[in-house]
Parts: structure tokens; sequence; C-alpha cells
């Protein structure tokens, strides 16, 4: 009798177990490929992603319509994406990599620029509007919806008018490259606790820090 109860408890923990490595993440970091575009402020998606890259020891290989890059933390599989379809066609690489890896859009995350948030906050959403955003409006367009997460990093809006281009396309300044390195740990923790635990506790520990 006792090991027919400890069957049915070793059942229920690898049940419990291969439901919980299931849950399968596409992170995709939005920016431009090429040297000219690497330390602009609307490349902060790649920023990011190569910065998890970096601590985790991972590396990217290029694939269709993108660099791709797959890795485990805490028993969670991740893939990380950056297309090199150009921003503002990024919708297409994001669908094919969602259909390609069989990833739920739920399980979807990705990360971007804010001129609306001041530089160094994250701001982490299951939905929301483009926000005039030509990267997340070609997202939206191709998956037909605009209910998926987001992650915001804001870069500020400290430019002068008529000059929103040349500061979201500009580099960083030297105070925020100073900056950045915390940052940067910061946003790889957040996208690590979107892949390992609810949505919801991401939001709480990482929105407006």
């Amino acid at each position: 009798m006792l090991a027919f109860f400890g069957r049915i408890l070793n059942n229920k923990k690898t049940k419990k177990k291969s439901v919980k490595e299931m849950k399968k993440s596409l992170i995709v970091g939005l920016g431009n490929p090429g040297i000219k575009y690497a330390n602009t402020r609307h490349n902060i998606g790649f920023k990011i992603l190569d910065h998890l890259a970096e601590q985790e020891n991972l590396s990217f290989t290029t694939d269709k319509l993108g660099d791709i890059c797959t890795y485990k933390y805490k028993g969670r599989p991740f893939v990380l994406l950056k297309p090199n379809t150009y921003m503002n066609l990024s919708g297409k690489a994001v669908r094919y990599w969602l259909e390609k890896e069989k990833i739920d859009i739920d399980n979807l995350l990705v990360v971007t620029d804010d001129l609306n948030l001041e530089f160094g906050t994250i701001r982490i959403k299951s939905k929301g509007s483009d926000g005039g955003h030509n990267g997340l409006k070609d997202i939206q367009d191709k998956l037909n919806t605009s209910k998926y997460n987001r992650f915001r990093f804001g870069i500020s809006d400290s430019f002068s008018k008529g000059k929103q281009v040349d500061y979201v396309l500009g580099e960083w300044s030297p105070h925020e490259e100073k900056l950045l390195p915390e940052r940067l740990d910061q946003a790889v923790k957040a996208i690590q606790s979107f892949g390992t635990t609810t949505l919801a506790n991401t939001m709480n520990a990482f929105n407006n820090k």
C-alpha cells in the first residue's frame, strides 16, 4: 500500500515537473542590424539580449530572419531572438519563430525602447498600443493582436523639437553609458523572472524599479 501511494506521489511530481518545463519563452529584442546602429538608443532591445548572452556565456547564430540563441535558466527554456529585418519589419520574424518553436503568445516578451519613460525605467505590460513605435506596430499587424507582453526600457525624451529621430538613432550620452551596466543587469533579471515565474510577479518586482 505504501509503495502504491509512493508511486502516486512520484507521478504527481513528474507531472508537475513536466508541466513546468513545458513553458518555453520567446524573448525578442528589437533593434536594427549593423555596426552603424549598435550603440544607439533605439537598439536597447539588442543590447539587453547581448548582455544576457554575455552573462550566461552564450552566443548567437544567424538563422532565418534573425540571430538566435537558446538556453535554459532554472530548468526553463528560453529562445532569444534579434530580428535582422530592421526595426520596422520586426513582426515577420516574431511570427515565424513563435510558430517554428511552437511557443504560445502568452510566453512572448518583446523588449523595446520607450521615449515616454525616464532613462533606465523598466515597464512590463501584457498588452497596449504601439505608442507610435514602428517595431511594435509591425508586430501587432503580423500577429493580428495587441495582446502580447512587452518590456519597455526608458530612453527619456531629452531632445529638442524636431530632433526625435536623431535622438532615438543617436548614441548614449557619457552619463547614460555610466549608468547602463546596472540597468542592463536589472533588465536581464526581469527577463529571467518572466520565463520562470508569473507575469504578475515580474511586473511587481521590476516595474518602475
